[in-house]
């Protein structure tokens, strides 16, 4: 959900970069949003697959963010994360909060999970798949949500795909930019 709700609210970046959204299908049917996009960014996969995976980040390509951390590993040994979205539809605005585990394997596959106990979605189940192409990265990316709370069905997904399409761009170039950043400090997060 973070990559969604990061779609969903993203802040301006600059200019200069070249990360391109290719598409993006939002389906929603009995309570419950799919959603599948298709990045391609200007930067190698390792440091690419490096910003998404460190949840540490998220503030720092999302202004709907106010808060993210990694999480110590759970009881099964799987790495943790905690978000909290703040995120405006009309004149409505609620903070939102998932909790979850992660499993990956680095750097082709991130998925995450949130535990409904401690989040405010019923579902909230995240896919990234990281593949080389055409001297960048391509980022698949797949969404399976429930809110837990109540989202007016009429006008729910038109809000969700309209502010996605407006600022998704804006915050794939910071995602690109950190990125190339990672290239230039040598740092990269399992």
């Amino acid at each position: 959900m973070r990559a969604a709700v990061v779609a969903l609210s993203l802040a301006a970046a600059g200019a200069a970069s070249s990360a391109e959204l290719r598409s993006v299908e939002l389906q929603y049917e009995d309570g419950y949003y799919t959603m599948h996009s298709e990045v391609w960014f200007d930067a190698g996969i390792e440091p690419t697959y490096a910003v998404f995976s460190d949840w540490d980040l998220s503030p720092e390509f999302s202004s709907a963010i106010v808060e993210a951390r990694d999480l110590p590993p759970d009881e099964s040994g799987r790495p943790g994360y905690y978000i909290v979205n703040r995120g405006c539809v009309l004149f409505f605005c609620k903070s939102l909060t998932r909790q979850g585990h992660i499993e990956h394997d680095s750097p082709a596959v991130l998925r995450a999970f949130a535990d409904p106990e401690h989040s405010d979605f019923e579902v909230c189940d995240e896919s990234w798949e990281f593949s080389e192409h055409a001297g960048g990265t391509t980022v698949i990316y797949s969404l399976y949500m429930k809110p837990g709370f109540w989202v007016p069905p009429a006008i729910g997904p038109y809000l969700i795909r309209r502010k996605l399409e407006k600022k998704a761009g804006q915050a794939l170039d910071r995602v690109e930019a950190l990125a190339q950043e990672y290239v230039g400090r040598g740092a990269l997060v399992d």
